[in-house]
């Protein structure tokens, strides 16, 4: 980028920042939904309220569900770019 379209977007710096920002926060966020760590502290979480009486079965069993695929998909997904990437194990 010349110094005279840099000039000339410098007024665009702060919408650029902000989309930036916005990319990195979203990313954050994918990562730790798809997290197996946190989706299994979830899970442990869940059968701990049903065991304490906390949520009914059918309730539990809607939310276990939902979690797992969750899990599942997240794991799909993070194959599918490792493979991608190159960097297949």
């Amino acid at each position: 980028m010349g110094l005279f379209t840099g000039l000339l977007l410098l007024p665009l710096a702060p919408v650029r920042g902000v989309g930036w920002l916005a990319d990195v926060l979203l990313e954050t966020a994918e990562n730790e939904i798809d997290d197996p760590a946190v989706l299994r502290a979830r899970l442990a979480e869940l059968h701990r309220a049903l065991d304490d009486g906390e949520i009914d079965p059918e309730r539990f069993a809607a939310e276990e569900e939902r979690l797992l695929d969750q899990l599942e998909h997240g794991t799909l997904r993070r194959q599918r770019a490792a493979h991608q990437s190159g960097d297949v194990r």
